[in-house]
């Protein structure tokens, strides 16, 4: 089990370890859960977000309560770019609609650069937004009772 200060796979990581690394990234986004999102990354974490720039772990979880109060029924798949050493590269795409019920696909590319403790310590994304019709949808999950 992982901790605050350890989040394995630890780099330099591998193709087994790095898609393992982007599946766990993808789990936990998708939980909307900004706290749980958060503790994947250092204290004093950089980002850049589309054209935010986002510094330290407590900034993350204000980022993401906004974000998810924005983007809602977030869905998010994440694909493997690439990797080498410390880093990792990911493509994606999710779906969210906003309140009035618009719905987008937004598609982009990240660039993560991790820790030796396997928290990342950097993450840059670029994201463009697409509407969608909602019967364009191509994530969906079931809803539990």
């Amino acid at each position: 089990m992982s901790d605050s200060t350890h989040r394995p796979p630890l780099p330099p990581f591998t193709l087994e370890t790095a898609k393992a690394k982007v599946q766990a990234a993808e789990d936990a986004w998708n939980t909307r859960n900004p706290e749980r999102v958060a503790l994947a990354y250092t204290e004093d974490s950089e980002w850049r977000n589309r054209a935010e720039f986002i510094h330290g772990r407590a900034a993350i979880v204000e980022f993401l309560k906004r974000k998810w109060a924005k983007e809602l029924d977030y869905r998010l798949k994440k694909e493997l770019w690439c990797f080498m050493d410390n880093r990792i590269a990911v493509r994606f795409e999710y779906e969210w609609h906003d309140d009035s019920g618009f719905w987008y696909r937004s598609y982009g590319n990240e660039n993560w650069e991790f820790a030796e403790n396997g928290l990342m310590m950097r993450r840059y994304a670029s994201i463009n937004d697409v509407p969608i019709q909602e019967s364009d949808r191509k994530f969906r999950w079931e809803r539990s009772s």
